[in-house]
């Protein structure tokens, strides 16, 4: 089989940030890394569903409902993948990511979609987790630049 595009990024490169992993078409696949990978710290399965479900909710409900694509959570548990139409300008991506965790870091309601009804998985949510965790990428994204979505801008490659 043909290695897929994020396998071939050398992921002892790079931390915390938001990276483009991809353009297909019209759609910019977005890395939203939350930890450092392989650094030994990873987002909780807990936390990051709690998480998904603000991310998700928050960018679905802002201005740019429409170029929304896909919120969803990484397997290796470092961050999310975040899918936007190439209408998004990519400095309002990292506006509207740093702007989702900042209301993340601050809820304290109820989570949306964590009913029976509404989630496979209801039950595993940590709120007060989820609240911490996404601290360190709000920081980073203080002063985050579009130059720094591409990641040769970390690797020097």
């Amino acid at each position: 089989m043909e290695r897929i595009a994020s396998f071939s990024v050398d992921h002892t490169k790079f931390g915390v940030g938001m990276y483009i992993s991809r353009i297909d078409g019209d759609v910019i696949s977005y890395d939203v890394r939350m930890v450092k990978p392989n650094g030994g710290v990873y987002v909780s399965n807990p936390s990051l569903h709690t998480i998904e479900h603000l991310f998700a909710t928050y960018a679905r409900n802002s201005e740019f409902t429409d170029k929304i694509v896909y919120v969803g959570p990484m397997g290796c548990r470092t961050g999310f993948y975040f899918l936007t139409r190439d209408t998004l300008p990519k400095a309002d991506a990292i506006k509207l990511v740093r702007d989702a965790f900042v209301f993340i870091s601050q809820y304290n309601e109820e989570i949306p979609g964590c009913t029976i009804e509404e989630c496979g998985n209801y039950l595993e949510h940590d709120l007060e987790a989820a609240r911490k965790d996404v601290l360190p990428l709000i920081d980073k994204l203080e002063n985050y630049t579009v130059e720094m979505l591409d990641y040769s801008y970390h690797t020097g490659k």
